[in-house]
């Protein structure tokens, strides 16, 4: 091989080295690039993971529902357990001290609803100027459903 022959080649392997070298760095840059993304994703993906599995588990309609409200209701009977129509059943809010009243239908029912949970609560009847037995509702009490019968000595 001649000089010029030996020089076009090494300027060829000189020129595809740089070609070679840049192409290399350019991968090299992708695949940083590409691994970081990566790496990423998956840090993200570990961290909800992780944080579904700590947080408790709400049911999504108990969400969309909103606080649970209690109720109270029952009956108020006279002392032979015979429906009394027209006794007015008091619920007293034991935080504010309000009173609601209801009147009781025919079957001798009553119905107090959206009482809170934080509160204490006292119910009684009263039918022609007699009054039954005070009845407490406790906040401490977990139940949101409450049956209670009054019985009312009406002297019928």
């Amino acid at each position: 091989m001649t000089m010029k022959t030996l020089a076009i080649l090494s300027k060829r392997k000189m020129s595809s080295g740089l070609v070679s070298s840049r192409i290399l760095k350019r991968m090299k840059h992708s695949s940083f690039l590409l691994r970081s993304i990566a790496g990423k994703v998956v840090l993200v993906s570990c961290s909800l993971a992780a944080f579904t599995l700590a947080t408790p588990r709400v049911n999504v309609l108990a969400q969309q529902r909103g606080p649970v409200q209690r109720v109270v209701q029952g009956k108020v009977m006279d002392k032979s357990d015979a429906p009394l129509q027209g006794a007015v059943v008091y619920l007293k809010d034991g935080h504010s001290l309000a009173v609601k009243s209801f009147i009781s239908g025919d079957q001798g029912g009553y119905r107090f609803g959206q009482l809170a949970q934080n509160t204490d609560y006292e119910i009684w009847a009263e039918s022609n100027g007699k009054k039954s037995s005070v009845k407490t509702i406790s906040s401490f009490d977990s139940k949101n459903q409450f049956f209670i019968n009054l019985k009312v000595d009406s002297g019928k």
